[in-house]
């Protein structure tokens, strides 16, 4: 039977999300953004986030996944492409977690493909413990060390993306 240990209550989350929201707009005033959601995991981070942003920008999805249980592949597999042109416009790659920088680092190799005028990461969770790329993360609602997380759109095996809070796995 799987534990789940609390790590990030829903209240901290949404008060970081709103952080991060102010920031985004601050920071992209006057520029055409379009906030990119990477599939699956950041549709509930992407859905509050955009409401935080108080500047006309445009919403898109990319569809990427590596994973099978707890254990990144190596392989990534893209299973949705952008439909918005990127030419000329500034992106801004949502992540649920920034966990090896595999997927994202192949992500970001084919958004440069389509040349925007920048590319820039914001991530629900930074997580440094397996960490194989160097990812620029420009935004992280938070950092964590070590563990698997779930809830809040992270999954186990497509399970658990439903729980409002951010949890520890421990199967």
């Amino acid at each position: 039977m799987p534990e789940f240990i609390p790590l990030i209550s829903r209240q901290t989350i949404q008060n970081r999300v709103r952080e991060i929201g102010k920031q985004i707009s601050r920071d992209y005033q006057g520029k055409d953004l379009i906030l990119t959601g990477i599939l699956k995991g950041a549709f509930m981070f992407m859905a509050d986030l955009t409401r935080q942003i108080d500047m006309d920008h445009d919403i898109d999805f990319i569809g990427a996944s590596s994973y099978e249980g707890t254990h990144s592949t190596g392989q990534i597999v893209f299973t949705k492409q952008p439909d918005l042109e990127y030419r000329n416009r500034d992106i801004l790659l949502v992540e649920d977690i920034v966990d090896t920088g595999n997927t994202l680092t192949k992500i970001m190799e084919f958004i440069q493909l389509l040349n925007p005028n920048s590319v820039a990461v914001c991530t629900l969770i930074d997580k440094h413990e397996r960490r194989k790329k160097a990812i620029p993360v420009k935004y992280a609602c938070f950092s964590l060390e070590k563990g698997f997380i779930v809830g809040y759109g992270l999954d186990y095996d497509e399970k658990y993306r439903n729980k409002p809070e951010i949890y520890d796995l421990k199967l």
